[in-house]
């Protein structure tokens, strides 16, 4: 009867132990080098036409090729309204179960290359940008949190919240026919220990300390809002083309000083 009693406890903490386990989140930790011709399966073309995306080798940044992605008038429109002009768009976009949370610290990495021929215009134009998920109408016309753009031969890196917009970057240098090296380190946060740390190119041009999040009072969420990722071409519609590379893609979930991380490639 004892031993069957030790037994009993001995079972019930090991399937405890494997429950918890198996409810531990797996950190993310993912890349794509564009080297193939399939589209990862990190990538959701919800926002992108398939005519648009296209694995080449005659543009890259490493190994022997880059994706290349021409947006064309007419791709994913969305209509103009009371506050805003019609805009298209072709992005990739990062798989929802890739989406970041609320207080978590990520690190993204990408490569981007605007070729010589890429129209300089004076319209809206975002290369790269951050959202926060919106599971309904009253915050789905928001702005992205941070947005890489690139309007009248100006690369500037943006960051709302709330009502608010500032710019964390600007460079009026000549961009096009070179490889742009990104890294940014986030965290989201509605609170002031949201942080943005990004370098250019292996130059560090943002270091923010503050609010990186919308607020509840917009519509959001009152905790762990969720946070994704595009890049690619979104703008206001215009009849002329453009085609922009895209090369050496990561995303890592960033360990705190007393973690240790679970990996999933």
């Amino acid at each position: 009867m004892r031993l069957n009693k030790k037994w009993s406890l001995l079972f019930l903490a090991l399937f405890f132990i494997i429950i918890a386990m198996s409810c531990r989140r797996t950190k993310i930790d993912v890349n794509d080098s564009f080297e193939v011709s399939r589209l990862n399966h990190i990538w959701t073309m919800d926002r992108m036409e398939l005519h648009s995306y296209e694995i080449q080798s005659k543009i890259f940044r490493k190994g022997k090729r880059a994706a290349k992605i021409t947006l064309i008038t007419g791709d994913i429109v969305e209509p103009a309204t009371d506050k805003d002009k019609a805009t298209e768009r072709d992005e990739l976009m990062e798989n929802s179960s890739l989406f970041s949370i609320e207080d978590n610290k990520y690190e993204y990495q990408f490569s981007m290359f605007l070729p010589e021929t890429f129209p300089i215009v004076p319209v809206r134009l975002v290369i790269a940008q951050w959202k926060q998920y919106c599971s309904g109408c009253a915050c789905s016309e928001y702005s992205p949190i941070l947005a890489i753009r690139y309007v009248s031969g100006k690369l500037f890196i943006t960051l709302q919240t709330d009502s608010v917009r500032q710019t964390l970057y600007e460079l009026k240098d000549e961009i096009r026919n070179r490889w742009l090296d990104f890294k940014f380190q986030i965290r989201f946060s509605r609170q002031s220990n949201g942080e943005v740390t990004a370098y250019l190119n292996e130059k560090k041009i943002i270091d923010y300390k503050g609010m990186t999040s919308y607020s509840e009072s917009c519509g959001f969420l009152s905790k762990k809002n969720r946070y994704y990722f595009k890049m690619g071409l979104y703008r206001d519609r215009m009849p002329e083309p453009m085609s922009i590379f895209i090369d050496e893609y990561g995303k890592k979930e960033m360990a705190e000083d007393n973690e240790q991380l679970t990996i999933t490639k």
